[in-house]
C-alpha cells in the first residue's frame, strides 16, 4: 500500500475543561476548526471532567487549574488512576508558582498558557497525543523558583554524561527533540535515544519529571 492509499490518522479527541464559559467555549471553537482535532465535549470543574473524561474517553484533556467544586490538580491525580492512558495538560494562566509543581507532580503531562496562539495550541495538543510532555518556557523559568534549591551536599545517585546533562537541561526548558537536535548540532533520533536513556538512568516517568529532577539538581 502506497503512503497515498494510507487511511488518515483518526482525529485527537480533545476535552476542554474551564469554569468560564467564555474561555471554555472560545477554545472548544478555536480547535474545532483545526484539521486532526475533535472537541467531544467540555467540561466546568474538575469533578465535571472526571466525569466526562470516563464518558467520553478524550485522547487529551486541557485542563484550567483552579476551579470550584474540584481543582485542576485534583482532578489529574484522580485521572491518573482511573483513566491513565488520556493525557491531561493544564492550560492556565499561570498565577501560582505551587500550582505548576502540585500538577505536574500530581501526574499532568503539561502545563501551557492560555495565551498561547490558536495554532500552537493546536499543535501542543497533537504533540500531547503523541507523548510530548510540554513545558511554556515561562513555566519552565518559575520552576526555579516554585521548588526548594537542592542541599550543596546533596548528589545524584547517577552520574549523567555532559551530553546527556545539556540535553535534561534543554528538556526541562521545554525544547522539543527537535529543537534540542537543532541546537546541538544531533539528528533527531540521537536526541531520542538520549532522552529515552536519560529517563531509564534516571528512573523516570516522563518529561515533566524529567523537568522536576533537572530543578532538583540545579540545572535550571
Amino acid at each position: 500500500m502506497s503512503r497515498d492509499d494510507q487511511e488518515p490518522a483518526p482525529p485527537v479527541r480533545v476535552l476542554v475543561v474551564d469554569d468560564q464559559r467564555l474561555i471554555r467555549d472560545g477554545i472548544a471553537s478555536l480547535l474545532s476548526i483545526r484539521p486532526g482535532i475533535v472537541v467531544v465535549g467540555t467540561a466546568v470543574d474538575g469533578r465535571d471532567a472526571v466525569a466526562k473524561t470516563l464518558e467520553l474517553g478524550p485522547d487529551v484533556v486541557l485542563m484550567d487549574v483552579r476551579m470550584p467544586e474540584m481543582d485542576g490538580v485534583e482532578a489529574v491525580a484522580v485521572l491518573r488512576g482511573r483513566a491513565s492512558e488520556c493525557r491531561v495538560v493544564m492550560l492556565t494562566t499561570f498565577d501560582d508558582e505551587e500550582y505548576v509543581v502540585q500538577a505536574l507532580r500530581a501526574g499532568a503531562h503539561g502545563y501551557l498558557l492560555k495565551d498561547l496562539p490558536a495554532e500552537e495550541l493546536a499543535h501542543a495538543v497533537r504533540l500531547a497525543h503523541a507523548g510530548v510532555t510540554q513545558l511554556d518556557s515561562s513555566v519552565a523559568r518559575h520552576l526555579t523558583a516554585a521548588l526548594p534549591t537542592p542541599r550543596p551536599t546533596e548528589a545524584p545517585a547517577v552520574v549523567l554524561s555532559p551530553r546527556e546533562t545539556d540535553i535534561l537541561r534543554l528538556v526541562a526548558q521545554g525544547h522539543t527533540n527537535r529543537e534540542i537536535a537543532a541546537r546541538l548540532y544531533l539528528s533527531e533520533g540521537t536526541v531520542k535515544n538520549h532522552v529515552s536513556r536519560i529517563l531509564t538512568r534516571l528512573a523516570l516517568r516522563d518529561r515533566t519529571q524529567a523537568a522536576l529532577r533537572a530543578r532538583d539538581l540545579g540545572l535550571l
